[in-house]
């Protein structure tokens, strides 16, 4: 009997080495905004991640995000993308509230508080967080918001092309494509010029 329990277990095929799964996560947790140091966000967010590794608190924290979003920028007549933040002194966490979890981020240096009435967390809405979050995975084919620094009524002068020195008002922005709309004054009539962006500058 004992030969045979033997072959049997000879018999059974090596387990298969096992993948690394995800540790497992709280489902308690909610969406909160932490007020820090402005222009300290990326490094305040990596500081916040390392302590919740080294205090063994992973279990009850999501994502850390700086919320951005991706901007076309014009210096010197080229176009570059830059991400820009779109609530300085802001970050976002995803956590389960205990006590230990407070403690861990009220004491992350950098960190002022949690937002919220009378000192007490408010977790966000679902939708605003989806908001943001969709904001951070933009694919990087969709067209960026363009940084266009000007408003319709707007003086200006536009200071390249054939047009150039000449001066007018913004009469329409076309933000999607870079192209804006001035009146200019020639032979004494207020006629439309469609212009790069970067092709005028304010008066």
């Amino acid at each position: 009997m004992t030969d045979q329990l033997n072959n049997a277990i000879d018999q059974q095929p090596a387990p298969a080495e096992e993948t690394p799964e995800e540790a497992p996560k709280s489902e308690n947790m909610d969406w909160y905004i932490l007020k820090v140091q402005s222009n300290r966000e990326d490094s305040i967010r990596e500081g916040l991640l390392r302590r919740v590794k080294i205090a063994d608190l992973e279990y009850y924290f999501g994502e850390v995000i700086v919320p951005t979003e991706k901007v076309t920028e014009v210096k010197g007549g080229k176009k570059r993308v830059t991400k820009r933040k779109l609530y300085p002194g802001y970050i976002m966490v995803q956590m389960e509230i205990t006590d230990d979890t407070w403690f861990l981020v009220r004491e992350t240096p950098g960190i002022g508080d949690f937002t919220g009435a009378a000192g007490r967390p408010t977790p966000m809405l679902p939708h605003e967080v989806s908001k943001i979050v969709a904001k951070q995975e933009e694919k990087s084919e969709k067209a960026p918001k363009l940084d266009i620094a000007f408003s319709p009524g707007d003086q200006v002068k536009i200071n390249e092309g054939t047009f150039e020195n000449f001066e007018g008002h913004v009469e329409h922005i076309d933000q999607a494509n870079g192209r804006v709309t001035v009146m200019i004054n020639i032979f004494g009539r207020s006629t439309p010029v469609e212009l790069e962006y970067w092709q005028i500058e304010a008066v």
